[in-house]
This record gives structure tokens, C-alpha cells and sequence, in this order.
């Protein structure tokens, strides 16, 4: 185990398929829990020390995507 990883931590696999299966369920329902789910977890594995530069920024920016996507979403339209 590395230093600092708690042991009860997901594994970076783990986080992917936590992700993909959120975005997929956002894409078949438009729960936007599932689209938080999927921020969250990209979030996460943008924080996960085993993560490389290139693919923390994409998860960040992803991440944020999402977010911000969804808070476009809440603006109620008149």
C-alpha cells in the first residue's frame, strides 16, 4: 500500500467504472444525481496520487463540465 492511501480507498478502476456508469445512467434517464455522481467521482480520481498530470487535467476539466452543466440546467427557463 502506498503512503498516505487509506486501504478502504477505491482503486482508480473502481472510480472509472463509478463514472462512466453515472454518465451513462445521466444519458439514459437525466437524473442529475447520476451527472453529480459523475463529477464527484472524476473529481476524485483528478485527487488520486496515482493519477498522471495529463489525465488529472482532463478529469478536472471534466468534472467541471459537468458541474457547471448542470447548474445551466437548474436556471428555470421563462
Amino acid at each position: 500500500m502506498k503512503p498516505g492511501l487509506a486501504s478502504d480507498a477505491p482503486s482508480p478502476a473502481s472510480l472509472w467504472a463509478g463514472a462512466l456508469g453515472a454518465l451513462l445512467s445521466f444519458d439514459e434517464t437525466g437524473c442529475p444525481h447520476a451527472l453529480r455522481r459523475a463529477a464527484d467521482l472524476l473529481g476524485r480520481l483528478a485527487d488520486n496520487p496515482c493519477t498522471d498530470r495529463d489525465l488529472r487535467e482532463l478529469c478536472e476539466r471534466a468534472s467541471l463540465r459537468l458541474v457547471t452543466g448542470l447548474e445551466k440546467r437548474h436556471v428555470p427557463s421563462r
